[in-house]
């Protein structure tokens, strides 16, 4: 019997949506050939779910605490805001965009009745405009034409909201059906658009939802059939005949971060991205953006994020060499590294590494640390944690990551700059063996410090500080209580090298002005003979001052 429209349905339906992008995550995988044939589109709505489902859980768990249940705007905001921050790729972020436009007509709906259908109707045009407004460039024969025909079909039915959600899922596959007839790198390949499935299978969950009738209908990857399982994005692309991605020869990067900005600064983004790559998708509101883009210059994307608000989770993913419209062929090794600050990102970025970027308070969980592998896409993967409070979730990645067959390295670096000196000494020509332990003895010849101001009043191993006093912390433990930042770096830095050390490096967050740099450079070269000095910008989320010493 169909079901109202309510909290209880939002988590009926985001459960189905998991299990039905589970189920056809690897034949929409298959397809996978526009914008980027990278094979990744159903792994990436999957992954998008799964974060909005999260979030879903914990609206009712917060509420179950209380003795009370969360209401359908509760719950269908809690859905939307899962999906943007753990949207990944060119697919997921539409779907989180999607997503954000239902939620913005349900959240003041009635919870059955004619008024719930007219609701529904109303979200689903929603979110058909809203997705057309986030991507910079929208093109027919996509997930964009699926939305807009799933709302058409809304609109034509009567009945209540799971008459409607039927009709909208019915109208999504048919338009579905008719995208190789719509897009020329699909018709050449004889599949329909991957993004476009993920959406079918989305609309597909919530008529089920509604109904109670569990369905569980294949979403129909092919013109001419079924793609067989073994079939691959590349083995696609063969039998396309040499079909060529549009942006064949284009943009090296796909960067993707969460932005903190007003709506002006991020109008002035979209713009500078614009003119940097192609696959602009910016979604979001009310103060947080989920930004995705293929560019050339990384770092660049990154530095426009910087400068129109406070950027954090960045995702940098290469997807080499060679015509993108063939999957990109396995690179022999790669780095994963986790850090804190743009960037730190960025640089270990430029230096070949795929970062997964962290803000205080908001650990990566094990799945984005998988998923990075896998955007490293390589044979073997040297995966360096940067803090020892990520050693568990870094190790349960490393696990997953090698029952795929990806054989995992995990580096046991304790703070970025371990990280950094590990790095530094990563050669992928040599042999998987030797790379892990050179790496190994660089970060463990790395001793490490970080400067970080006291919030209250506590004890600490040098003693009680107090609320506003700068800690200096040696390999983790407090040694340090001083006035100020310059001046207890100087004791830090004279602590750390008296044992001895050839480099000192200093990572320098973005509210530390560059005089500090110049005063610990100048300290360390009249205090230290034959001691070099590096300096980078950690940028926002990064500590007020990170020390390495070699």
């Amino acid at each position: 019997m169909p079901h109202p429209l309510d909290a209880a349905a939002v988590r009926t339906w985001c459960g189905l949506a998991l299990e039905a992008l589970g189920r056809e995550r690897e034949r929409i995988d298959a397809i996978n050939v526009y914008p980027v044939a990278d094979g990744d589109t159903g792994t990436n709505c999957y992954l998008t779910l799964e974060s909005a489902a999260r979030a879903v859980e914990a609206a009712f768990d917060g509420h179950g605490s209380a003795g009370t249940a969360p209401d359908l705007a509760d719950a269908v905001g809690a859905m939307a805001h899962g999906a943007l921050i753990g949207a990944r790729g060119n697919s997921g972020t539409i779907l989180a965009q999607l997503l954000r436009g239902m939620a913005q007509v349900l959240a003041a709906a009635p919870a059955g009745g004619t008024g719930a259908a007219d609701a529904l109707r109303q979200a689903l045009r929603r979110a058909a405009t809203a997705a057309y407004e986030a991507v910079a460039h929208p093109v027919e024969g996509t997930v964009l034409t699926v939305a807009t025909a799933a709302a058409g079909a809304a609109e034509q039915t009567a009945g209540g909201a799971a008459e409607v959600a039927r009709a909208a899922h019915q109208g999504a596959a048919e338009a579905l059906r008719a995208t190789p007839g719509q897009l020329a790198v699909l018709g050449k390949a004889g599949v329909v658009d991957a993004g476009g499935c993920g959406l079918v299978a989305l609309l597909g969950a919530l008529a089920d939802a509604l109904s109670g009738e569990v369905t569980a209908v294949p979403v129909a990857v092919r013109a001419g059939g079924p793609v067989p399982e073994a079939a691959g994005c590349a083995a696609v692309a063969q039998e396309a005949d040499g079909c060529v991605d549009p942006h064949a020869g284009g943009p090296a990067f796909e960067v993707i971060y969460l932005l903190e900005a007003g709506d002006a600064e991020v109008a002035r983004l979209r713009t500078r991205l614009d003119r940097l790559g192609d696959s602009l998708v910016v979604v979001g509101g009310d103060g947080l953006w989920n930004v995705h883009v293929h560019v050339d210059d990384a770092g660049a994307a990154v530095e426009a994020g910087i400068e129109a608000g406070r950027p954090y989770r960045i995702r940098i993913t290469h997807f080499g060499a060679g015509p993108r419209a063939q999957e990109p062929a396995l690179a022999a090794r790669a780095v994963v590294a986790v850090v804190p600050g743009a960037g730190l990102a960025a640089l270990c970025a430029e230096a070949g590494a795929t970062p997964v970027t962290v803000r205080p308070g908001e650990p990566p969980a094990s799945g984005e640390l998988v998923q990075a592998i896998r955007q490293a896409r390589a044979r073997e993967v040297m995966l360096l944690p940067n803090d020892p409070e990520l050693r568990h979730t870094a190790a349960a990645a490393a696990e997953q990551a090698r029952a795929e067959g990806v054989r995992v390295a995990l580096i046991p670096t304790r703070s970025a700059v371990q990280g950094l000196a590990a790095l530094a000494v990563h050669e992928p020509d040599r042999s998987f063996d030797q790379d892990m332990v050179a790496m190994t003895a660089a970060a463990g010849a790395t001793r490490y410090a970080e400067l970080a101001v006291a919030e209250h009043q506590s004890w600490t191993m040098a003693g009680i500080c107090q609320a506003g006093d700068v800690l200096g912390l040696i390999d983790g433990d407090v040694v340090v209580i001083g006035p100020d930042l310059a001046r207890t770096a100087m004791t830090v830095l004279d602590r750390m090298l008296s044992a001895g050390g050839e480099l000192v490096t200093l990572v320098l967050g973005a509210d530390v002005p560059d005089s500090l740099a110049e005063r610990l450079e100048r300290h360390v070269r009249e205090r230290h003979l034959a001691v070099d000095t590096v300096v980078y910008e950690g940028g926002e989320y990064a500590a007020p001052l990170l020390i390495g010493v070699e």
